[in-house]
């Protein structure tokens, strides 16, 4: 009967302090309240939304900026704040969007929800919802407010929609919005990772996209940080001597980093060139920067594997993940993993082999890891992030089964910039694609089978030759 009325919802509307937070009084250092949401509340949304197609609601009494702020990266365009009489902000939504009261679910905690919950298809409450609230929700659910409750509610919506718990792990390629699929049975991904080697030039890279587009890569990369955040104070003042004079650390890295209207010069260029592009994100704050692009994914580097907040705040675009591991134990691999499942068990997760030295001894890249990698978690496309200066390891780990392969690209070795001499030259990246091409067509199907161009050498070498192929030898 629950599955049902659960099948027939459209819109879930819901309370926010005690249902999306968990009803604490947080304040900032400047007096201005703010509220605590559960990152596992915000993909419930986001699930919803995309394996249900039913939207999410705020009906609230609150004021709060936080609530709105919240709202804007969930894409929650139906949110009413300031309320004091819920029934009548519901039967306004229903006339608006043409719903039936059936169609819509609630989700509240305390005195003001009552007379709501009366009046929708299927109501619920968090577990430590006030007593008599409990008593009149048709479900009340195991988690807190705050604390799970939303999201428990919009898995039950979406196992009543689909009919089926969805896959706790990836089976198949993952697809981009840029149409191209990346993992088992897909051509290798090739990532050619501008990343800072444009040294602070647009038109050098432009140059870097189009010498990726004549090698026929797959992708450009490049990195994009908030200098104040990642340099360290210590080293802001520290005098370097560069291309553009001798200046302080902190002015040389604002001097190389792009903004706005250079990203936005890249992304109107890759588009029109026809090439994927995206970025590694350093913070939080870049992935604020970078949402206002729609680009197919977000890498994290390897230095930002153990950095739980800037993985939360990706996932919460939504946006495929490539996770990058060099310098990294097991255990926070492992852990980096279950950060990301326990955010949404089926999130699209790339994992890369990678070990960070600039450049890297051959002995020291472990290729067998890609194998390790994929042993350890199935299903996952396993990629390999390479320092070396040779092509053939790159070439071996496309061999080996990396669904994805990455390099650093400059136009000249030569260069001034710390990450120039672990790059690969336009020339160099043109065989390596070349080359990785190649070993796909070879590899085959696995099936043994006798080629026509076989049967002049059997006919002159074999002494004898089976009956089905006497008259064509």
């Amino acid at each position: 009967m629950l599955t049902a009325k659960l099948s027939q919802i459209k819109l879930l509307l819901t309370d926010c302090d005690g249902v999306l937070t968990d009803g604490g009084v947080y304040y900032g250092e400047a007096g201005e309240e703010l509220k605590k949401f559960d990152i596992r509340d915000g993909m419930g949304v986001e699930r919803m939304r995309n394996l249900a197609g039913v939207q999410t609601g705020i009906i609230t009494g609150e004021l709060s900026p936080s609530v709105i702020k919240r709202a804007e990266k969930l894409k929650i365009t139906e949110l009413h704040l300031g309320v004091k009489d819920k029934p009548a902000v519901l039967k306004e939504i229903l006339s608006r969007l043409n719903l039936k009261s059936e169609e819509v679910a609630y989700i509240g905690d305390d005195t003001n929800d009552l007379e709501i919950i009366k009046l929708v298809g299927v109501s619920f409450c968090p577990a430590d919802a006030i007593s008599f609230i409990r008593e009149k929700a048709d479900v009340v659910c195991q988690s807190n407010g705050g604390k799970g409750c939303f999201r428990e509610v919009a898995e039950m919506i979406i196992l009543a929609h689909t009919g089926h718990k969805v896959s706790a792990r990836p089976t198949e390629a993952i697809k981009l919005n840029s149409g191209i699929k990346i993992g088992p049975g897909e051509p290798c991904y090739i990532i050619a990772e501008i990343g800072i080697n444009h040294n602070g030039s647009l038109e050098i890279a432009k140059q870097l996209i189009d010498e990726a587009v004549a090698a026929k890569a797959s992708a450009v990369k490049f990195q994009k940080r908030t200098p104040e955040i990642c340099v360290p104070k210590d080293q802001w003042e520290i005098m370097r001597d560069t291309p553009w004079g001798r200046m302080s650390y902190i002015d040389y890295k604002r001097k190389t980093e792009f903004g706005i209207v250079e990203y936005a010069t890249i992304d109107q260029y890759c588009k029109k060139v026809g090439i994927d592009w995206f970025v590694s994100t350093w913070d939080v704050e870049a992935v604020d920067f970078m949402e206002q692009f729609d680009t197919p994914l977000y890498k994290l580097a390897s230095a930002s594997l153990t950095d739980t907040q800037l993985i939360k705040r990706i996932l919460l675009t939504g946006k495929p993940l490539m996770l990058s591991t060099g310098m990294s134990t097991t255990k926070e691999i492992e852990d980096a993993v279950d950060l990301v499942w326990s955010f949404d068990k089926n999130y699209p997760l790339f994992i890369a082999h990678s070990t960070s030295a600039y450049p890297c001894k051959p002995e020291e890249l472990n290729l067998k890891m890609i194998q390790t990698l994929a042993a350890n978690y199935p299903g996952v496309p396993i990629g390999y992030s390479g320092h070396e200066t040779g092509l053939a390891t790159t070439v071996a780990a496309s061999a080996m089964g990396a669904t994805f392969v990455e390099r650093h690209f400059t136009l000249d070795r030569a260069m001034w910039g710390s990450d120039h001499a672990a790059s690969v030259e336009p020339q160099g990246f043109q065989r390596l694609v070349r080359d990785i091409r190649d070993v796909e067509i070879a590899a085959g199907d696995g099936v043994k089978r006798v080629y026509e161009s076989e049967l002049g050498p059997m006919k002159r070498l074999r002494v004898n030759i089976s009956e089905e192929y006497k008259t064509k030898a």
